[in-house]
């Protein structure tokens, strides 16, 4: 899903010749959620306090799930992350789902290490598991929502300079017939 890049990398920041970032990962967001609340596959659970997809574990192993009618990418798992690691883009759509996941479904979804990996309603299956490359975004993304302090932070870094330089450079190429 979307956040994994922007954990630290500002993207009120990063316009190119084709889009502005937050502004894309805003669409992304929100057209999951739309899928959620669409559910074209009729999967069980999903609607606008239920949604979320994103490479996780699932009753048969690991997949990465994405949105799409009749994909075979949609088997029904809902990873918490991805709903709560859109925060800054989708604040109203997350917290109310964060409020969901833990207030209506909290003794199913949540334990001693917060939410779950993944859970899937139709196969009435919970993960066991709690992955560090789901469970590591969620609370950076939600103070970035909250004060932006992830990002003011790394901006100042001089990696994010030197990032910042070389899509500079690219967006400077593409532009270029």
């Amino acid at each position: 899903f979307t956040h994994y890049s922007y954990i630290g990398l500002d993207p009120h920041q990063l316009t190119d010749a084709y889009t502005n970032y937050y502004d894309n990962n805003r669409a992304i967001s929100l057209i999951q959620h739309r899928y959620a609340t669409d559910n074209p596959n009729n999967h069980q659970g999903y609607g606008k306090l239920v949604w979320g997809l994103t490479a996780s574990q699932n009753p048969r192993g690991y997949k990465a799930h994405q949105p799409g009618a009749n994909s075979n990418r949609d088997d029904g798992t809902i990873a918490p992350t991805a709903a709560i690691s859109a925060m800054p883009y989708t604040p109203d759509e997350s917290m109310a789902t964060l409020k969901h996941f833990y207030y209506e479904m909290g003794s199913r979804i949540w334990g001693p290490f917060g939410f779950r990996d993944a859970f899937n309603l139709g196969a009435d299956w919970v993960s066991p598991s709690y992955l560090a490359i789901d469970q590591g975004p969620m609370v950076p993304m939600i103070e970035n929502h909250r004060t932006g302090l992830p990002w003011k932070m790394f901006m100042k870094s001089d990696v994010a300079k030197a990032i910042l330089e070389k899509l500079e450079e690219a967006s400077t190429a593409a532009k270029q017939p």
